[in-house]
């Protein structure tokens, strides 16, 4: 995936006003039970306070000190058990003797782009990195709208043609935890509460979805992001779209079209050959009506190739066939190194949203932010981790063609 475009490390109305780039008793034990179950589960991080609870119960302690565990983990962001002082030290030394940990990675590297915009390089504990963008926008009234791009795998196996993220390769799925610690991370500096969340960073969100609808639980109920601040983003995996629907989510799908017809949306989008345009589109139509959710399309608009007149038309007539609650929004192409794209100029974008809102398809243009930050997607990972990528299979073509078992 690849949208938001963006970078700091101050707070967020100093952030606002730089115009400058910056890189820059004892507890009893219980032994039989401390142990982790499976991969994640020794990971504070992503765990509901019930979970938490139970944690603390594990170990002999009372139901209480679960919730301070809560509290510690997405109220004081605590980044190490060795931060929660209030906790006993034995129980502590428990909980490190037992291999569990908070969860949070360090930050690798950041650029602050002249808008304001961060991105972010964190260091995962098997050394990948991955990228998350803080997006600042401040109102007429100086209210401030701080919306995190997160990433949901290393990498992407889509291999969109316009996406540095597709050149770099693709490593592995995300964990629950390690999507949640990019909005902290965001949270931390910028000195300031994210308010909203795209699922637009890298990967393929639909591939991963467990653990997206995982980290979408916590960030709604624990970190407290409203479900209608949160955006999921996909370019079209078959059958995902039908199993979201079924979690009815008050959440916003974003569906990446980037062409109006079948034909030259395989050219952009390889993956687009084992999910037709129409098949999409009869999912975006049935997830409304699951949902009463209104469907955005994610619409990149790449210089000579999808930003004609004409293919405004055809996009405008293929929505009206399918519904009429439907939004697109418009992304002029963020260049990247290497690419054969260009981005279109002003007055292609002017006349493209022209030609859709003359025939009544609601659409807007989306602001390019952090030009100057290595914004596009995947861009700046591969400015310091782009050889490890290559190393690494691509998933079966069988996980890009069915949908993952649930």
């Amino acid at each position: 995936m690849a949208l938001f475009q963006h970078v700091c490390s101050m707070p967020l109305a100093r952030a606002m006003r730089s115009r400058s780039l910056t890189i820059s008793s004892c507890a009893v034990t219980v032994p039989s039970l401390k142990k982790p179950s499976h991969a994640d589960s020794h990971v504070l991080l992503g765990m509901s306070e019930q979970e938490l609870q139970q944690v603390a119960a594990d170990f002999g302690q009372e139901s209480y000190r679960g919730k301070q565990l809560h509290h510690l983990l997405y109220k004081r962001k605590a980044k190490g058990i060795q931060d929660f002082s209030n906790l006993p030290q034995a129980f502590r030394k428990d909980l490190e003797d037992a291999g569990w940990r908070v969860g949070r990675s360090p930050v690798h590297h950041s650029v602050t782009a002249a808008d304001g915009t961060v991105k972010l390089l964190i260091k995962l504990e098997d050394n990948r990195l991955v990228e998350t963008v803080g997006i600042p926008v401040e109102d007429d009234k100086g209210s401030v709208r701080l919306t995190a791009c997160v990433s949901s795998q290393v990498g992407c196996p889509l291999r969109c043609s316009f996406c540095a993220t597709g050149k770099g390769g693709f490593s592995r799925n995300l964990q629950r935890h390690e999507i949640v610690e990019q909005v902290l991370a965001i949270e931390d500096l910028f000195k300031h509460r994210v308010t909203n969340v795209v699922f637009m960073g890298m990967g393929e969100p639909m591939l991963n979805l467990k653990a997206v609808l995982e980290a979408h639980r916590c960030l709604n109920k624990d970190v407290q992001i409203g479900q209608r601040m949160i955006t999921i983003s996909t370019v079209g995996v078959p059958n995902t779209i039908k199993r979201l629907a079924s979690h009815k989510l008050q959440s916003t799908l974003a569906v990446s079209l980037h062409a109006p017809n079948q034909k030259l949306r395989e050219s952009i989008v390889p993956s687009a050959k084992s999910y037709p345009l129409d098949a999409i589109m009869k999912d975006c139509r049935d997830y409304f009506l699951e949902t009463n959710r209104r469907v955005s399309f994610e619409y990149t608009l790449l210089a000579g190739v999808n930003d004609s007149v004409e293919h405004a038309k055809e996009l405008a007539e293929l929505l009206h066939n399918w519904g009429r609650n439907y939004h697109v929004n418009l992304i002029p192409f963020n260049p990247i190194e290497g690419s054969e794209y260009r981005r279109p100029y002003k007055k292609a974008v002017l006349a493209f949203t022209s030609a859709l809102e003359s025939r009544k398809i609601t659409a807007s243009v989306r602001q390019t932010r952090g030009l100057d930050a290595s914004a596009a997607c995947g861009q700046l990972r591969n400015e310091f981790q782009k050889s490890p990528l290559l190393a690494e299979s691509d998933p079966p073509q069988s996980q890009l063609d069915i949908a993952v078992a649930c």
